[in-house]
């Protein structure tokens, strides 16, 4: 069967086709996205009718990675593919953020967008790929619509801007960044960079939106090809009446202005809000009220969101008084946890986030085993959201992709700052825990880490803080007013979420979700300088508390001595089945990890006790040690024969020290001697050119007798 193919040139000779008409014809729409090897297959399928008081998008979008596309068996007992990693969960995230505003606001059908990797090409990531696939899926399907979009990664690589690199060469970049947008604007970003200027971050969004357009463009010729087969579907899924509208709007808009226009602590004002809304059904005959409740919620809603933001654009005013510009209180401490490796508070008004940082070795990696990313990470951060933190009560379940994707970008913001090398033995496991959560517990994260990293000694290269920008618009009066620091009244009724991590040098990370159409570069660019100055002023307030990294650990934290040793001496150490190594650890009570990097053996030697770590070091060093000639030892008898005893000169290596070699004077036998055990010092003098047998000397280094005279 030959299904509708459409193939753009994307750069370089690459080239992306998007096929529908083969396969799942069941599904709404579906596609088949391909680059070099890499295949996606997208399909997506909607209810036809919306349920009972519905007033959002029911939209799940999920993207898995099939083992099979790579040739690799799951790894578990099972040997199928489970839940979600972590990865997929990021890309499903980044797709759903991208699509979520483009439906229309009264599509209330329960709609389901899977994507699946079917074939991997090893150096072509397919999280660069999902966002055009589901965008093509939605394009060529009856489901409407306000799309097309697609999503790019742009990287900088040697001063030059590239789409969708090789894999290969990505962390060679400054700058690697997911974009999604529309023909007309950017819907959404994240990415991480190395430190790189506001200036520059605007070059890559607009590098990668004249990509996306190129993208969009092959989506409308591909849903104008087969159009004629699937035009878009009629549907009702809203009852509105309009003068009950208008009635609850005369009533309650200047009451919320007047709430709004007067600056009072998040639950103050949530209790009046509600007021309002009671105070008016008080109003209706109870039958009307309790018929139209779900119409009325709907209506108050968006006269408080109307409301609300005609006050920041009229009055330049923030909820809680705040100018645009303007960060809430800050305060923070560290060392608050005694028996931790290290600890931070970081408050920024309604915000707060208890983090630690626990240290460890080679052995406390995470290996992640996916289809597309094999690797162990050494730096791994935790982000924890309890329903405490708003006052609310919830079931507690699993880890949620909200709380995935948040401690995500705090990892990403901190990770270009942690050291490498001789100057980091560590694996380093931070845990954010938010206590308070009235904006931006993500970027609450990124200060609180930066801390608790220096208050457990990680000789981290600079401090990092984070900032969450907001945003109303009112673009048909080109009115804008960008917001420092938003709350989460801010975040929920605004245009923009915008997050920017960095140093005093540049920006590490970024996320940035728009809501809005027609926003224009320049309203960005305006956006990411009044970030710098708030990024910088978080920094002041934390150094206020620590400035530089502690300079030792805490006393109770491991330490860990790194060895190299030639690739041929790891064998040695180890010990047949383990033995030596075993050993070791037992009488030092340490932890020996050794990993095996090209040429070479690298040993971490863990202990809290510097004693043991030495001990470890000087057994090691014996071991690889080469026997020289004329190098005195202090040797164990292993074994005693009648010609000689056989001494134990360096672990693993035995000598010949001869009957004659004993002492000056004639033996009968070696027992009268010596005896296995012994410990004596002995040199060698003699190394088998053939053989490698070591020849040992015990009297060359005891008094030589005055001969008798007779």
């Amino acid at each position: 069967m030959q299904g509708i193919v459409k193939t753009f040139d994307i750069g370089d000779g690459r080239t992306i086709s998007i096929e529908t008409g083969r396969l799942a014809k069941q599904a709404d729409g579906s596609v088949v996205v391909r680059m070099g090897d890499t295949m996606l297959l997208a399909t997506v399928v909607a209810r036809k009718e919306a349920g009972e008081n519905v007033d959002f998008m029911p939209l799940s979008v999920e993207y898995r990675e099939k083992y099979a596309a790579a040739g690799r068996f799951p790894g578990g007992f099972f040997k199928r593919e489970a839940r979600p990693s972590d990865y997929e969960v990021l890309i499903s995230r980044l797709v759903d953020r991208a699509l979520r505003p483009l439906f229309p606001d009264d599509f209330h059908a329960e709609t389901q967008v899977l994507i699946t990797l079917i074939s991997s090409d090893e150096n072509i990531l397919p999280d660069s790929l999902a966002g055009l696939a589901a965008s093509a899926a939605l394009s060529v399907s009856d489901i409407p619509f306000h799309g097309p979009i697609s999503e790019v990664r742009v990287a900088r690589i040697d001063g030059k801007f590239i789409v969708n690199p090789p894999t290969k060469d990505i962390p060679n970049g400054d700058i690697d960044i997911i974009v999604a947008a529309s023909m007309d604007n950017i819907m959404m970003v994240e990415g991480e960079m190395k430190e790189v200027s506001e200036a520059d971050m605007v070059e890559a969004l607009k590098f990668a939106h004249d990509a996306i357009k190129i993208q969009c463009r092959a989506q409308l010729e591909l849903a104008e090809m087969v159009a004629k087969a699937s035009p878009k579907r009629e549907y009702s899924h809203e009852t509105n009446d309009p003068e009950l509208k208008v009635t609850l709007h005369k009533f309650a808009y200047d009451r919320i202005f007047e709430v709004a226009s007067n600056p009072t602590s998040k639950q103050e004002r949530t209790d009046a809000f509600k007021a309002i809304k009671a105070d008016f059904i008080a109003t209706l005959d109870p039958e009307e009220a309790k018929t139209k409740e779900f119409m009325i919620s709907r209506y108050y809603h968006d006269i408080e969101k109307e409301a609300v933001r005609n006050v920041i654009l009229d009055k330049r005013q923030r909820l809680d008084g705040r100018k645009l510009d303007e960060i809430r209180p800050i305060w923070c401490e560290v060392d608050y946890l005694p028996a931790v490796h290290g600890s931070a508070i970081f408050t920024r008004g309604e915000t707060q986030s208890l983090t630690t940082v626990t240290l460890g070795s080679k052995l406390d990696e995470q290996m992640i085993d996916g289809v597309v990313i094999e690797e162990k990470i050494n730096f791994i951060l935790h982000y924890n959201f309890p329903p405490f933190s708003t006052g609310e009560v919830k079931r507690i379940t699993s880890t949620g992709r909200r709380e995935i994707g948040h401690g995500n970008l705090a990892m990403r913001a901190l990770k270009p700052m942690i050291p490498g090398g001789e100057e980091n033995p560590y694996t380093i496991r931070v845990v954010s825990d938010i206590l308070e959560s009235n904006g931006s517990s993500s970027m609450a994260t990124v200060c609180a880490g930066t801390m608790a990293l220096m208050d457990a000694g990680v000789k981290l290269k600079k401090p990092v803080s984070g900032i969450a920008m907001g945003l109303i618009s009112d673009t048909k009066n080109n009115r804008f007013a960008v917001l420092s620091d938003i709350l989460g009244d801010e975040d929920h009724l605004g245009d923009m979420d915008f997050k920017v991590t960095g140093t005093v040098d540049g920006i590490t990370a970024c996320q940035m979700d728009i809501k809005v159409d027609g926003l224009p570069h320049e309203v960005l660019a305006q956006a990411l300088e009044q970030a710098r100055r708030g990024r910088l002023h978080i920094l002041g307030e934390m150094a206020k508390t620590i400035t530089t990294p502690r300079e030792d650990y805490k006393p109770f934290v491991p330490r860990i001595v790194k060895i190299t040793i030639p690739k041929e001496f790891i064998g040695a150490v180890i010990g047949p089945g383990g033995k030596v190594i075993q050993e070791m650890q037992r009488e030092t009570g340490s932890t020996i990890v050794i990993e095996e990097v090209g040429e070479f053996g690298i040993i971490d030697i863990v202990s809290n006790n510097k004693a043991s770590i030495d001990a470890v070091r000087d057994k090691i060093k014996r071991i690889v040690a080469i026997p020289e000639i004329g190098t005195i030892y202090h040797g164990v008898v292993k074994n005693i024969t009648t010609f000689g005893a056989f001494v134990e000169v360096l672990p693993g290596k035995d000598g010949l020290l001869h009957i004659s070699e004993i002492d000056w004077k004639r033996l009968k036998d070696v027992e009268s001697a010596l005896k296995v055990g012994d410990e004596i010092d002995v040199k060698l003098i003699e190394i088998d050119s053939k053989t490698g047998k070591l020849k040992l000397s015990r009297k060359v280094l005891l008094p030589k007798p005055e001969p008798e005279i007779n």
